[in-house]
């Protein structure tokens, strides 16, 4: 089997008819732990279902081991990895030029924050790799990130490590030049796009960027 250019990761947070608009021809697409029964509920087959289903019902479970490709389940509690990181850790082994993660946000800050970490280890690993839902958008930039037309009106910046150094921005509303971001700065929230696409060029550290809307 060729290894996927783009996969997808439907984890178990908040999911909709958003999630679905994602998903394009030649996707791979992974269902995590009840990610995955959102998948074959919505007549997608899952190439891999992971995680420990210890969220959904036995009758779900024989439902989502029916129609997905392949399946890989661990004990709940014996685990040292969240569900979507052993979903995103397959994700990176496949050597994804892209990863999309999808139901990785909602009621748990813990996992929602985690989830963010994520983005730096595909970072690492060379991939592009964002959290997408209902009304927002979150990435990140070490070096230069070019942004397009977007549902998401709202940019925000966020330093991820200490410090954020050399921070340009260019077809921004509030632009930047040389700009350093610490922990705790709070400069780089609700800007806006005001050219068709914009610029956030960072000399060294990394930021989060976050594209909303209300």
């Amino acid at each position: 089997m060729s290894k996927p250019t783009r996969i997808i990761l439907f984890a178990g947070g908040s999911l909709g008819d958003w999630a679905l608009a994602e998903v394009r021809e030649g996707d791979c697409l992974v269902g995590v732990d009840r990610g995955a029964l959102f998948l074959v509920r919505h007549g997608l087959r899952p190439r891999l279902s992971i995680g420990d289903f210890d969220s959904v019902t036995p009758e779900e479970w024989a439902e989502i081991r029916a129609h997905s490709e392949e399946v890989r389940s661990c004990d709940p509690v014996m685990k040292d990895l969240t569900d979507t990181e052993m979903g995103f850790a397959w994700a990176l082994e496949q050597g994804a030029q892209e990863i999309v993660l999808a139901g990785a946000l909602g009621s748990r800050f813990d996992h929602a924050l985690a989830n963010v970490h994520l983005l730096w280890k595909g970072l690492r690993a060379g991939a592009r790799c964002r959290i997408v839902d209902a009304t927002n958008e979150i990435m990140l930039a070490d070096r230069e990130l070019t942004l397009g037309p977007s549902r998401f009106p709202h940019v925000s910046l966020l330093p991820l490590t200490p410090e954020v150094t050399g921070i340009t921005l260019s077809g921004f509303q509030y632009p930047l030049e040389h700009a350093t971001l610490r922990l705790g700065d709070t400069l780089g929230i609700s800007n806006v796009l005001t050219a068709d696409s914009g610029t956030i060029s960072v000399a060294s550290g990394c930021l989060i960027v976050i594209r909303s809307r209300d």
